[in-house]
């Protein structure tokens, strides 16, 4: 039978897994139920992937849902990647979204740039392998500040990374690369949305979350001044009572 715990799924970004969420979500409150997957292809997910979209990863975590016997609806937060997961379930089953936390996440679709990038890390990761890939991949991704100071947040990110399948790289690069734009979501969000952006994210400008934040009529923002694309990992305090306060508001505490 489904929990009646008010429950918080965690999506986790492109070559990680729910282990990154293993640290941020230790100080959350016993009264919430943590759900995290490995999305398809990640982590400890080795099964063979035929379709890495999008949709196709949405309808794995509402099976997983399932199997959890979750109670519904649920508090959906995205990291990246996983903010893309969390706005396609939101669009084909939004009964099941209780909340919307997007972190580090773009409802827009990628540019013509963005697409012609992603292809070009296939191509590096066929040509030199992934571990040379990741080395130059991770480090970026947080802000200047952050680099040295955050070893082992870096480290972790590293491991995970260079441990994924090479068939999960670019099946998710170009999943990535062929989403919709879904902005929609935003607009028609009945629930509570947070958006979480830092200014120093070389993934998701920070225009275009400010831009983002005027879509939805129910969103609450998070810009953080000293945070990469990894706010949970650079700024976790900061980012964890943004997610908390607006569980508390799904969840009418």
């Amino acid at each position: 039978m489904p929990t009646a715990s008010p429950t918080i799924l965690l999506l986790h970004g492109f070559a990680e897994s729910r282990e990154v969420w293993n640290d941020f979500t230790r100080p959350f409150p016993a009264h919430y139920r943590l759900l995290a997957p490995n999305l398809l292809g990640h982590g400890t997910h080795r099964e063979l992937v035929p379709d890495f979209s999008m949709e196709a990863q949405a309808r794995y975590v509402v099976q997983y849902l399932g199997r959890q016997h979750a109670a519904e609806p649920v508090l959906v937060v995205g990291h990246s990647m996983g903010g893309y997961v969390a706005l396609a379930l939101a669009e084909r089953y939004p009964e099941r979204v209780a909340g919307l936390a997007l972190l580090n996440s773009t409802a827009y679709a990628d540019t013509d740039e963005k697409r012609h990038n992603r292809e070009k890390n296939i191509a590096f990761v066929e040509r030199h392998g992934l571990a040379k890939f990741m080395e130059s991949f991770v480090r970026p991704l947080f802000a200047p500040a952050n680099r040295d100071r955050l070893p082992e947040a870096l480290g972790l990110l590293e491991d995970i990374a260079k441990a994924t399948p090479e068939a999960t790289i670019a099946g998710a690069l170009r999943a990535m690369a062929a989403r919709p734009d879904r902005t929609a979501v935003l607009r028609e969000a009945a629930y509570p949305v947070l958006l979480v952006a830092g200014k120093h994210d070389v993934a998701v400008p920070l225009a275009d979350s400010i831009a983002q934040a005027a879509l939805a009529p129910t969103a609450s923002t998070l810009f953080l001044e000293g945070s990469g694309h990894q706010a949970y990992l650079e700024q976790p305090e900061a980012t964890r009572r943004a997610v908390l306060a607006l569980a508390a508001g799904v969840f009418g505490e």
